[in-house]
């Protein structure tokens, strides 16, 4: 199957209010082309730099996301033009994505990554951590990013209850949360599922899918 009939099987799978993002780390820019040509716009990627370059080259209609995990000294580079920040797991990376933002006239849209995995490898915040990070003046005094939803990583397991379990337990935050809204807060993402288990994680109530290796191939 080529790179353009994967794609167009998964969306034609997709329900209307799921967004797919076509995770593209370490893929060539000519693969990433060719999801361009069959409409694809939104790509994720887990490497600043390399995204960088690929948006340095690629069509500027394209949407990039950040989907790794973040080191603070390497936003300045994305600033000028990430759509969507998916990982943030703390208030100080919060903060150097807001002085970022700032320098280039922009707000940036970030999701809050919540841990919900039983492994301890994956990151983000427990249910206290997210309450004290939403409710403290710092992040109240942010005025360059928006936090625009949630996104969490289901452990790696064939259990398929133990993952539906989690992402229902991401579903009930995204819920709670969906009350907030505040000028820097208007949940309406909530990115779960991937290549694995994105079907599950649509039915549990995901709105946004990060699809690599179903759609480019394996590594």
């Amino acid at each position: 199957m080529s790179i353009k009939n994967n794609l167009l099987k998964i969306k034609s799978s997709l329900p209307e209010n799921v967004t797919l993002v076509a995770v593209s780390k370490t893929k060539p820019i000519t693969d990433l082309m060719e999801a361009y040509h069959a409409g694809q716009r939104i790509f994720g990627e887990n490497k600043i730099q390399e995204m960088t370059e690929k948006w340095e080259q690629m069509p500027k209609d394209i949407q990039w996301h950040m989907i790794g995990h973040i080191q603070t000294n390497k936003v300045k580079f994305m600033a000028p033009y990430v759509s969507l920040v998916h990982g943030i797991d703390s208030l100080k990376l919060l903060e150097e994505i807001n002085k970022q933002a700032l320098k280039n006239n922009r707000i940036i849209d970030c999701l809050l990554q919540i841990h919900i995995a039983e492994e301890e490898t994956k990151f983000g915040l427990n249910e206290d951590e997210l309450d004290n990070l939403l409710g403290s003046e710092s992040f109240i005094n942010l005025k360059n990013i928006k936090i625009v939803g949630l996104m969490g990583m289901a452990t790696f397991t064939e259990n398929q209850t133990q993952i539906k379990k989690e992402f229902e337990h991401l579903k009930s935050i995204f819920d709670k949360l969906q009350n907030l809204e505040s000028n820097s807060l208007h949940f309406n993402i909530l990115s779960m599922g991937m290549s694995g288990d994105y079907e599950l994680a649509i039915k549990c109530g995901s709105t946004m899918v990060r699809i690599g290796s179903s759609i480019f191939g394996g590594r």
